[in-house]
Protein backbone atom coordinates (compact mmCIF):
# COMPACT_ATOMS: atom_id res chain seq x y z
CA UNK A 1 0.00 0.00 0.00
CA UNK A 2 1.26 3.27 -1.06
CA UNK A 3 1.87 5.94 2.07
CA UNK A 4 -0.20 8.22 -0.07
CA UNK A 5 -3.20 6.16 1.21
CA UNK A 6 -3.33 6.28 4.66
CA UNK A 7 -3.87 9.04 7.35
CA UNK A 8 -2.49 9.26 10.27
CA UNK A 9 -4.13 10.83 13.50
CA UNK A 10 -0.97 10.88 15.76
CA UNK A 11 -2.50 13.51 18.44
CA UNK A 12 -4.91 11.86 20.53
CA UNK A 13 -4.39 10.67 24.03
CA UNK A 14 -7.87 8.82 24.50
CA UNK A 15 -10.57 7.17 22.39
CA UNK A 16 -13.07 10.22 22.50
CA UNK A 17 -9.97 12.26 20.74
CA UNK A 18 -8.84 9.32 18.47
CA UNK A 19 -12.49 9.54 17.05
CA UNK A 20 -13.25 13.03 17.00
CA UNK A 21 -9.83 14.05 15.47
CA UNK A 22 -10.30 10.78 12.94
CA UNK A 23 -13.42 12.33 11.74
CA UNK A 24 -11.71 15.56 11.33
CA UNK A 25 -8.70 13.78 9.33
CA UNK A 26 -10.96 12.24 7.25
CA UNK A 27 -13.07 15.19 6.61
CA UNK A 28 -10.14 17.27 5.45
CA UNK A 29 -9.38 14.36 3.33
CA UNK A 30 -12.78 14.97 2.06
CA UNK A 31 -13.16 10.87 2.76
CA UNK A 32 -16.84 9.82 3.18
CA UNK A 33 -16.85 7.29 5.66
CA UNK A 34 -20.17 4.64 5.63
CA UNK A 35 -18.66 2.22 8.39
CA UNK A 36 -15.31 2.19 11.00
CA UNK A 37 -13.55 -0.63 12.15
CA UNK A 38 -12.29 -0.48 15.71
CA UNK A 39 -9.26 -2.73 16.83
CA UNK A 40 -8.74 -3.17 20.34
CA UNK A 41 -8.29 -4.69 23.24
CA UNK A 42 -10.54 -7.52 23.94
CA UNK A 43 -12.34 -6.17 27.50
CA UNK A 44 -12.38 -2.44 25.39
CA UNK A 45 -14.79 -3.36 22.60
CA UNK A 46 -18.17 -2.86 24.00
CA UNK A 47 -16.78 0.75 25.33
CA UNK A 48 -15.12 1.85 22.15
CA UNK A 49 -18.07 0.42 20.18
CA UNK A 50 -20.97 2.78 22.64
CA UNK A 51 -18.50 5.66 22.39
CA UNK A 52 -18.66 5.59 18.90
CA UNK A 53 -22.39 5.39 18.40
CA UNK A 54 -22.78 7.85 20.29
CA UNK A 55 -20.12 10.17 18.96
CA UNK A 56 -20.16 9.09 14.71
CA UNK A 57 -24.19 7.76 14.74
CA UNK A 58 -24.32 7.75 11.03
CA UNK A 59 -21.60 5.25 10.61
CA UNK A 60 -21.33 1.58 10.92
CA UNK A 61 -19.83 0.09 13.87
CA UNK A 62 -17.52 -3.56 13.71
CA UNK A 63 -15.26 -4.27 16.66
CA UNK A 64 -12.66 -6.76 16.31
CA UNK A 65 -9.73 -8.03 18.76
CA UNK A 66 -7.50 -10.60 18.79
CA UNK A 67 -9.19 -13.58 19.84
CA UNK A 68 -8.53 -14.87 23.44
CA UNK A 69 -9.55 -16.16 26.70
CA UNK A 70 -9.01 -14.28 30.16
CA UNK A 71 -6.15 -17.06 31.14
CA UNK A 72 -4.25 -16.70 27.34
CA UNK A 73 -4.71 -12.84 27.84
CA UNK A 74 -4.15 -12.44 31.65
CA UNK A 75 -0.55 -15.06 30.72
CA UNK A 76 -0.06 -12.25 27.68
CA UNK A 77 0.20 -9.55 29.89
CA UNK A 78 2.04 -11.65 33.12
CA UNK A 79 -0.10 -9.76 35.65
CA UNK A 80 -3.44 -11.07 36.09
CA UNK A 81 -4.75 -8.55 38.57
CA UNK A 82 -3.64 -5.82 37.02
CA UNK A 83 -5.71 -7.23 33.85
CA UNK A 84 -8.84 -7.81 35.97
CA UNK A 85 -8.23 -3.99 37.31
CA UNK A 86 -8.66 -3.08 33.37
CA UNK A 87 -11.21 -5.20 32.65
CA UNK A 88 -13.47 -3.31 36.04
CA UNK A 89 -12.33 -0.24 34.89
CA UNK A 90 -13.42 -0.77 31.20
CA UNK A 91 -17.10 -2.08 32.68
CA UNK A 92 -16.95 1.01 34.98
CA UNK A 93 -16.45 3.20 31.85
CA UNK A 94 -19.30 1.47 30.11
CA UNK A 95 -21.62 1.84 33.12
CA UNK A 96 -20.50 5.67 34.01
CA UNK A 97 -19.86 7.15 30.17
CA UNK A 98 -23.29 7.34 29.02
CA UNK A 99 -24.64 9.65 31.91
CA UNK A 100 -21.55 11.81 31.00
CA UNK A 101 -22.85 12.12 27.21
CA UNK A 102 -19.88 10.41 26.13
CA UNK A 103 -21.43 6.96 25.20
CA UNK A 104 -24.75 5.18 24.16
CA UNK A 105 -26.18 3.33 26.87
CA UNK A 106 -26.14 -0.45 26.66
CA UNK A 107 -27.56 -3.11 28.76
CA UNK A 108 -25.02 -4.49 31.26
CA UNK A 109 -26.74 -8.18 32.59
CA UNK A 110 -27.23 -8.02 36.27
CA UNK A 111 -24.79 -11.07 36.72
CA UNK A 112 -22.18 -9.31 35.39
CA UNK A 113 -22.94 -5.87 37.66
CA UNK A 114 -23.08 -7.94 40.76
CA UNK A 115 -19.46 -9.25 39.62
CA UNK A 116 -17.97 -5.47 38.95
CA UNK A 117 -19.31 -4.78 42.52
CA UNK A 118 -17.50 -7.94 44.10
CA UNK A 119 -14.70 -7.35 42.19
CA UNK A 120 -14.85 -3.55 43.39
CA UNK A 121 -15.33 -4.35 47.23
CA UNK A 122 -12.23 -6.85 46.63
CA UNK A 123 -9.68 -3.76 45.84
CA UNK A 124 -9.56 -4.01 41.58
CA UNK A 125 -10.04 -0.20 41.14
CA UNK A 126 -6.69 0.86 40.15
CA UNK A 127 -7.65 1.30 36.72
CA UNK A 128 -11.43 3.25 37.53
CA UNK A 129 -11.71 6.94 36.24
CA UNK A 130 -11.00 9.88 38.62
CA UNK A 131 -14.40 10.93 40.25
Amino acid sequence: MPASAVLLEPRATNTGENIEFTKAVLAEADVKVSSVLLVSKPYEERRSYAMVRKMWPDVEVVCASTPMGLEEYASSVGDARMVIDMIVGALQRVLVFPRLGLAIEQDVPDTVVAAFERLCIEGFTSRFMAS
